[in-house]
């Protein structure tokens, strides 16, 4: 039963990987919406948080958050494009998301852990039937 179960859900796994890239990267491009629309915010809060030169940084965080969101999206060099968002997240979550007594920095926290988890699916599975890799 659960293999037939298994081989019918497979007929779906190009659908899942397009309906996943497009909510990983609208993720990424509300986020840099935010950060293009409110610079001076992201840069005071990287400044906060220590990071070197914020000034800098906070629109190449917003214009690398552009262009992997919409990357993932159409399913360009995805495997790449996926590892690239792991790792952000991951770096993310360890500079800004450690105050674990504030219950909503553990939450951004392992959202950032859960996307990155996604992302290495990704990466591993590849962007799937509708995507351009596979147009390549």
């Amino acid at each position: 039963m659960a293999v037939d179960i298994d081989k019918k859900l497979s007929a779906y796994n190009d659908i899942a990987l397009l309906i996943g890239r497009i909510l990983i990267g609208v993720l990424f491009l509300v986020a840099a919406y935010n950060k293009f629309k409110g610079l001076g915010g992201s840069t005071a809060y990287m400044t906060k948080l220590g990071v070197p030169a914020a000034s800098v940084m906070a629109p190449v965080v917003a214009a690398f958050e552009l262009a992997v969101g919409a990357l993932v999206i159409v399913g360009f060099k995805t495997r790449c494009v996926a590892l690239a968002i792991a790792i952000f997240c991951v770096l993310a979550a360890l500079l800004a998301h450690t105050n674990f007594a504030d219950g909503n920095q553990l939450n951004h926290f392992l959202k950032n852990l859960a996307i990155a988890g996604g992302c290495l699916a990704l990466m591993v599975s590849g962007a799937g039937a509708y995507s351009v890799d596979n147009r390549r």
